[in-house]
């Protein structure tokens, strides 16, 4: 019973969750003293166990018919108590977030709603992979808001930049995840999917131009020298070393789903599930922080073998 719930909240991906809070609350200007931290980590667990739990109870009717094997329509669970269970997780977990975490109370309201929608509608819906991303972007957005209650475009132009990145970064993996069963190898990877899956080593570029741009003025600087300062030094070399791993990361992910059989897809998307914690890693390491970033993206291998224990799809 214990290991079906924990499939239902799809477990072995918890700890990106955790990273993305780290990330964001970091790149928001925050501390590991200040105690909110912990109640955005609780608080962004109990969300993401819900908006996984609340998936199986919407897909309860497709699975019964493809795949007998979850954990509902083999029995261990049923399905109103799914849908309870991820109720009552989706109020504890907002409420995590906001007020006791400090988290905006829009950033968290927008966040269950993206939740629950993408539960609804990801099955008639192609676009929800964009919903699907957008419960990420607005998990970064929120964690880093705690920090002053707020995001302004103005001083927190490397939090936005790293919270789309990461956005289209889930895009990517939700795009690659949908041809599980497409009968046509060629048919499983994109152009799109793979730029997707890459924006994240552009987001301080992007972070650094719209800083530029926000500030203007006779002394402002050129985004290129922006960059440059804050990724110098030793810094951009860890850059560098969590940016080379992420390519290769994608780049074995996307080789995997070329090649049969079609099991090879669910386990690319696994490798990339795992590969958040280095997306995660290198947006600490953009804003210089080295050996947070590398401790972060380290994490990737651990992630890995939990997945054997608990399917991350």
């Amino acid at each position: 019973m214990l290991k079906a719930w924990l499939e239902l909240a799809r477990i072995s991906n918890l700890p990106t969750v955790w990273t993305n809070v780290l990330a964001g609350w970091m790149l928001g200007g925050g501390g590991f003293e200040d105690s909110r931290l912990i109640w955005l980590l609780a608080g962004a667990s109990l969300l993401y166990s819900a908006g996984m739990i609340m998936n199986d109870a919407a897909d309860a009717d497709w699975d019964r018919e493809h795949r007998k094997e979850r954990p509902i329509p083999r029995g261990d669970v049923k399905h109103g108590t799914a849908w309870r269970a991820g109720m009552t997780m989706l109020v504890l977990g907002a409420a995590c977030m906001h007020p006791f975490g400090g988290a905006s109370a829009t950033h968290v309201s927008c966040l269950c709603f993206c939740i629950l929608a993408y539960d609804l509608c990801h099955k008639q819906w192609a676009g929800s992979v964009f919903v699907m991303g957008a419960c990420r972007t607005l998990l970064y957005l929120a964690a880093g808001s705690a920090v002053k209650g707020s995001v302004s475009l103005e001083w927190n132009s490397e939090l936005i930049a790293a919270a789309l990145a990461m956005g289209l970064y889930i895009v990517g993996i939700s795009m690659a995840a949908r041809n599980e069963s497409a009968p046509v190898p060629a048919a499983r990877s994109t152009s799109f999917t793979m730029l997707c899956l890459l924006s994240p080593l552009i987001a301080p570029l992007a972070a650094a131009l719209l800083y530029s741009l926000i500030h203007e003025g006779p002394y402002a600087e050129p985004a290129a020298i922006i960059l440059v300062r804050r990724l110098g030094g030793v810094y951009l070399g860890g850059f560098a070393v969590i940016g080379l791993a992420l390519v290769m990361l994608v780049r074995h992910a996307m080789r995997m789903m070329r090649t049969p059989p079609l099991s090879n897809i669910g386990r690319a998307v696994g490798l990339l599930l795992a590969g958040i914690v280095v997306v995660d890693g290198l947006a600490v390491a953009s804003l210089g922080g080295f050996l947070e970033g590398c401790a972060i993206a380290a994490l990737t291998p651990l992630l890995r073998l939990w997945q054997r224990k608990i399917a991350a799809t």
